[in-house]
């Protein structure tokens, strides 16, 4: 990747088109992750309405203590998304121009733990497997935080409801049979081909990430981890290398 693009990714100063950038790359990301993951641990870890759905069924049902695993799991990707407002809030106040890769890295740094991590789940599963489980949430937790931050709630990258509610929406107006051919009057629908074309290509990105990552898993094992980490590095870098070198 040419340095100057990825340098636009994570910049300080945002732009609408980098701001979408950086979205379907870690569509990609948390698609990959996200299906590897599940590979993993049979679980996945960034559909929190699942998660909050059954620990309602679990306390209805008088399973206290899934439910009481289910909200840790809530907790964790509360936690990630937490993390990441503290480190671009921390980052703005030192004025770094890294403000927006910290977290990417921290990111690439958790997969990476989940990859040394995975390698023994076999041998100790019975403790490693719910540990495994959380760091993946706090992770999903993480970068949704990063896109939702920096695009100002436009972009979602590790859950798609919302993604394939907005492309509903604009399909329905797409193909909405209007009366009048007369654009200004107040009846008149049209669809939002931007939105179309950006919810689109986020749906498109976490579906390929998904194969990409399960794929990856299947043949390499917890070792898949390894460039995937190592693409958030390469996003994360050129900003960090600004702020670290001197002068």
């Amino acid at each position: 990747m040419p340095i100057q693009f990825l340098h636009g990714l994570t910049s300080r100063h945002r732009t609408r088109r980098a701001n979408r950038q950086l979205g379907a790359v870690l569509a990609f990301v948390a698609g990959a992750v996200n299906a590897g993951g599940f590979l993993a641990v049979h679980r996945y870890t960034s559909h929190m309405t699942g998660i909050i759905s059954a620990v309602a069924d679990d306390v209805a049902t008088g399973a206290i203590g899934l439910a009481i695993a289910g909200l840790v799991l809530l907790a964790a990707f509360t936690s990630g998304a937490a993390t990441t407002a503290v480190l671009i809030n921390w980052a703005r106040r030192r004025q770094l121009r890294s403000k927006y890769a910290l977290a990417l890295l921290l990111e690439a740094g958790l997969l990476l733990v989940f990859g040394l991590v995975g390698a023994n789940l076999a041998a100790f599963a019975y403790l490693l497997v719910p540990a495994t489980v959380l760091l993946l949430c706090f992770i999903m937790g993480l970068q949704n935080a990063i896109v939702t931050k920096i695009s100002q709630a436009e972009i979602r990258t590790t859950h798609m409801t919302g993604v394939v509610t907005d492309l509903g929406i604009e399909l329905g107006r797409l193909i909405y049979w209007n009366r009048t051919r007369h654009r200004n009057d107040i009846h008149f629908v049209r669809a939002n081909r931007d939105k179309l074309f950006i919810h689109g290509t986020i749906l498109g990105l976490f579906f390929l990430g998904g194969i990409v990552g399960a794929l990856a898993f299947k043949a390499m094992g917890f070792s898949a981890t390894i460039p995937i980490a190592l693409l958030l590095v390469a996003v994360a870098s050129p900003p960090l290398l600004l702020d670290i070198r001197p002068g």
